[in-house]
């Protein structure tokens, strides 16, 4: 398996976003013998709530497909779905229709195969509070069946990428601030050398330098290493600057899909609006990213 952690060492560990020249010159997404990162066909998804038991369809008949190298954004209000499918494609929920296949191995009849090559990051990142970001990191690499020497050494080369330094590896995570616990999440995460990383609003309620942290080793995954990365996002600058695509997403469906340069484009063009993410999402959506659903009409496991 091709991982995030198997690439040449160097003497000097590497910046966190490449020059802008190197930037547009780099590899456009490509498929391994026609099989994408992700295929999503047809995914529908029904919760239950309510003192009614009223069924309410979390996701309703999405379809994605989703390249090798590609970092693909999916852009929805709170309560939209973006969070379940997520979750659906990590294997953390069941179907109810359509298939859900992560290079080319089905989630359903294979999920073993799917969970050695993927790893989930969400907002409430779930940790052993007690113990501190190198025991939490260690556990996970046993659990994943690591060599412990080789886990140990790659954890502290994330971490310090993070800007978690040594004299912090010893302390309590209960200690840490909201951004740094966020940040031995994803460095839990990449840890595991995923092919395919699940990141589910992944900067929602950091301070701003630790949000500019973490997009800034966003990018350097895309940039330099065989990663193929699933941002969900309500932040629309957050969205422009990491996502070569970005999906649309509205009471559980797909409403458009496009580049952040296109969609833009279209709302100009067909609207005579201001070529803005903001526009276009109001435009497809007729909501504003900061709507907050009724109870009835958000399930419960989304954010």
């Amino acid at each position: 398996m091709t991982g995030l952690l198997e690439q040449p060492k160097t003497d000097s560990a590497p910046q966190l976003s490449l020059p802008m020249a190197q930037r547009q010159a780099r590899l456009r997404p490509i498929e391994t013998d026609g099989v994408p990162a992700l295929l999503a066909e047809r995914v529908t998804k029904r919760f239950v709530v309510g003192r009614k038991r009223k069924p309410v369809v979390a996701v309703n008949d999405v379809s994605l497909r989703i390249p090798r190298g590609e970092i693909y954004g999916i852009l929805g209000a709170n309560g939209s779905g973006k969070s379940t499918l997520i979750r659906l494609v990590s294997t953390l929920l069941t179907l109810d229709a359509g298939r859900v296949e992560v290079f080319g191995h089905d989630i359903e009849r294979e999920e073993m195969a799917v969970k050695r090559v993927i790893n989930r990051v969400s907002v409430d990142a779930a940790f052993f509070k007690k113990l501190s970001p190198h025991e939490n990191l260690t556990y996970a690499a046993r659990l994943y069946g690591m060599d412990a020497g080789q886990a140990k050494r790659d954890a502290i080369e994330i971490l310090a990428r993070l800007g978690i330094g040594e004299k912090r590896l010893s302390r309590p995570l209960e200690q840490m601030s909201r951004g740094m616990q966020q940040k031995v999440a994803i460095a839990r995460a990449l840890l595991t050398s995923p092919t395919l990383l699940l990141l589910d609003e992944p900067t929602t309620g950091l301070d701003p330098r630790s949000k500019l942290d973490v997009q800034a080793f966003i990018e350097e995954l895309r940039d330099t290493h065989d990663a193929t990365i699933v941002l969900t996002t309500h932040d629309l600058d957050e969205a422009e600057r990491l996502c070569d695509r970005i999906a649309v997403i509205n009471d559980g469906r797909v409403v458009v899909e496009d580049t952040p340069d296109a969609l833009k484009a279209k709302v100009a063009a067909e609207r005579g609006l201001a070529p803005t993410l903001e526009s276009a999402f109001m435009t497809y959506t007729g909501k504003s990213l900061d709507d907050d659903l009724g109870d009835d009409d958000k399930d419960d496991d989304d954010e």
